[in-house]
């Protein structure tokens, strides 16, 4: 790890740890001025690429297709793009098309569940899933709703239709749990 971490970096080192990721290897491609992360999910062990864009400014349609020639080059399936800067419209459209997921610049480059304020955010199974809307008798759309741009949505790695228990700490109950479904913006 290098001395002086930029923020790019940090963001990225916050959301492996976020969602427990396994760095396998870490390379620093100069010319490109990309950090890169070679990731291993915890569960399925699956590897995916992670990119740290250091550049300023817009990040525009080249870099989902650099990553998708990486990504192919290591053969990997899944891809993330770390930035600071604001993504086009075609970088967010071939990055659907690609596998890539874009972090948004409004990331924090903090954990922000060590916060008071921030209740436990997790991803239910889908055993969980129709257990929950079975016993409500309720369809997924009828839960309160988090959007997936969300920063505890995007900490936990949650995507459109997924559910998210969040558990929150009250003086009255001791612990209230709350369910939200998750939808694109």
């Amino acid at each position: 790890m290098s001395a002086k971490m930029t923020l790019e970096e940090k963001k990225a080192r916050v959301l492996i740890g976020l969602r427990r990721y396994k760095i396998v290897k870490v390379t620093h491609e100069e010319k490109k001025d990309i950090l890169s992360f070679i990731i291993q999910t915890p569960k399925e062990k699956e590897k995916m690429l992670l990119w740290c864009v250091l550049t300023k400014g817009t990040i525009g349609v080249a870099y989902p297709n650099q990553m998708d020639k990486a990504m192919k080059e290591i053969e990997v399936e899944k891809g993330i793009i770390v930035a600071n800067g604001r993504y086009t419209q075609a970088c967010r459209k071939r990055a659907v098309e690609k596998g890539i997921e874009l972090i948004p610049q409004i990331f924090p480059a903090f954990n922000i569940f060590k916060h008071t304020l921030v209740p436990k955010h997790e991803i239910i199974t889908s055993e969980e899933k129709e257990e929950l809307l079975t016993k409500y008798g309720i369809q997924p759309y009828q839960l309160p709703r988090i959007r997936v741009s969300d920063p505890g949505a995007i900490a936990i790695g949650a995507s459109p239709g997924d559910i998210i228990r969040i558990i929150r700490k009250s003086p009255t109950a001791g612990e209230y749990v709350g369910y939200r479904y998750v939808v694109e913006d």
